[in-house]
């Protein structure tokens, strides 16, 4: 069923000017499933233009989303409004992220990789290789 100048699917047009921002966020692939958009919105770590909302509330083009997801936040400006799931490049297209934004998620990156020194990761028990080396250092042979 088409409606009136706009295929299912298809980007938005001027006359749908607005839509859910738990389902944008969906579309624009910052969660794998609605319900967790939904439940992000719901729990405060989505905001749109500095403000609070609802899963139900109206994103529109040209809006500031700011969105939480671990450590990570993304400041991003709605380019366009999709009312399906599409590819990542095609997502993308969707929204354009602050410099600001890019430089603060490359930065917590940065940091969380020199947090992870591969040589004093715990691996939990001796392996038999490494008791027949604790046992040769306390014997002294």
């Amino acid at each position: 069923m088409q409606r009136a100048g706009c295929e299912e699917g298809e980007r938005m047009s001027e006359h749908a000017a607005s839509m859910r921002i738990d389902k944008w966020l969906w579309a624009a692939r910052f969660y794998k499933t609605r319900s967790l958009a939904a439940q992000a919105v719901e729990g405060g770590r989505v905001r749109i233009n500095d403000q609070r909302v609802k899963p139900a509330k109206d994103v529109r083009v040209g809006d500031e989303v700011t969105v939480h997801i671990g450590e990570l936040e993304w400041i991003v400006v709605v380019r366009a409004l999709s009312a399906q799931r599409r590819s990542a490049p095609e997502a993308q297209q969707l929204y354009e992220e602050r410099e600001e934004s890019r430089a603060k998620r490359a930065e917590a990156v940065a940091r969380r990789k020199q947090k992870l020194d591969p040589y004093r990761v715990e691996r939990g028990r001796p392996t038999k290789k490494d008791r027949r080396a604790i046992r040769r250092f306390i014997e002294g042979g």
